[in-house]
């Protein structure tokens, strides 16, 4: 159980606090309600690319990483689909030096062409070292455009082209920030040895003279049904074949989010689990393979992955495949089966109530899906869940007209 106190600014600032004496620290968690999925198709990576422009100086603090160091903390980010999330873990008596520095660049980044290109280069490099130059990068450059036809998530974070970043310009940049950087588009988490009252009262000091901005009402297009199988066979100069199926699946609100997150559990989570078992244990036709959801704000994808052995052709693993999720859509899980995945979920859940970073994310999250509250009724959420939910999920997911397909294979490998 996390407990939490709530309050809200003028201005559209949610802030949720967590009082916690066991330790020394604090997490300041400031999640903002941008992500990939708010970018023009022809200008994507903004979001990413605005990651890492918070770190390269605001309207009056020209360093953001040496006051955090200089009181003992550390900090980072992370850009979604759906959210941009930027964090500080520092002790709690040094927590107003977070406040400071947060509010500045909610106010205004140092908005100059040399921030711009310093930073700009650093996400083409990222984008070339983990996308482009290295082995199996392009994957998701290839998947999503082939299960999304409309809908944003047809491009990873990083981007859909190189060009985009290359080419933005200070107004474009500019223009992101003060439609999404705003304290009503962003929720402020706080946990560790902290007193509510006084988190509440940083809070008034530091970012009650932002204004509130207009941020646009969001109007995604709606992806179609798929209808049928979308198949894209590449081959590159890699060590292995891969093959990737995805499937269109819910949102991560739905109910029956925790059904698929249970079957994908079922299937890959850990050496005990289906895939691993017949696929990769008893058969060797993978090395390893992959069960797992997107869990996105919008209707997501069911991802199953696996690298291939050396001598098996790609025909065979992927009926293989094939015939486990049949299996599972017939007869569902065993009820030990099912239950020992729950278990390990309730685990990682517990575990994860230790670390002051996740509470605070995590709030954040979910006020951001509509109620901090529900972190609270998670396990309940899984311990619900039957063996029978779990076969019908998988019978209405795993259909070949509900699968994009990616082939990828090894140049002039031994399985191609």
């Amino acid at each position: 159980m996390i407990e939490f106190y709530r309050h809200k600014l003028a201005n559209g600032l949610r802030i949720l606090v967590h009082p916690d004496n066991t330790t020394p620290m604090a997490t300041v968690n400031l999640l903002y309600d941008v992500g990939a999925r708010d970018e023009d198709p022809d200008k994507t990576g903004f979001a990413h690319l605005f990651e890492h422009l918070m770190f390269g100086g605001s309207r009056n603090i020209q360093s953001y990483d040496e006051p955090v160091q200089m009181v003992g903390g550390e900090n980072n980010a992370w850009t979604s689909n759906d959210f941009t999330n930027y964090y500080v873990n520092l002790p709690a008596n040094n927590i107003e030096t977070a406040f400071w520095l947060e509010s500045d660049r909610m106010l205004e980044l140092n908005f100059t062409p040399g921030n711009l290109e310093v930073q700009r280069k650093v996400v083409i490099e990222e984008f070339k070292q983990r996308y482009l130059n290295q082995p199996y990068g392009d994957i998701a450059l290839l998947i999503r455009p082939l299960a999304y036809k409309v809908h944003p998530y047809s491009w990873p974070t990083i981007g859909k082209d190189i060009s985009h970043i290359e080419n933005a310009t200070l107004d474009d940049v500019k223009n992101f920030f003060y439609r999404h950087y705003a304290p009503n588009n962003a929720v402020l988490a706080v946990a560790g040895n902290v007193v509510p009252d006084e988190v509440f009262r940083l809070a008034e000091k530091w970012f009650s003279g932002i204004p509130s901005r207009q941020v646009p009402h969001r109007k995604l297009p709606v992806e179609p049904v798929q209808t049928e199988m979308r198949e894209l066979t590449v081959k590159r100069k890699v060590p292995a074949d891969v093959l990737q199926l995805c499937f269109h699946i819910g949102k991560r609100n739905d109910p029956d989010f925790f059904v698929t997150d249970l079957l994908s559990d079922v299937l890959s989570n850990g050496p005990s689990s289906r895939l691993y078992q017949k696929l990769v244990k008893d058969e060797q036709l993978f090395s390893d393979v992959n069960a797992y959801i997107s869990g996105d704000m919008d209707p997501g994808l069911f991802t199953v992955s696996g690298r291939v052995m050396p001598g098996v052709s790609v025909e065979v693993a992927e009926t293989a495949i094939w015939r486990e999720l049949s299996d599972i859509a017939g007869a569902g899980p065993g009820e030990r089966e099912l239950q020992k995945v729950k278990n390990k979920v309730e685990s990682n859940l517990v575990f994860a109530e230790t670390s002051s970073l996740n509470k605070a994310m995590n709030l954040a999250i979910y006020e951001l899906m509509g109620d901090a509250a529900e972190i609270n009724r998670e396990i309940e959420h899984y311990r619900a869940v039957t063996a029978q939910h779990i076969r019908e999920a998988a019978a209405s997911t795993f259909r070949r007209e509900n699968c994009s397909i990616l082939r990828y294979l090894a140049e002039n490998g031994e399985n191609s």
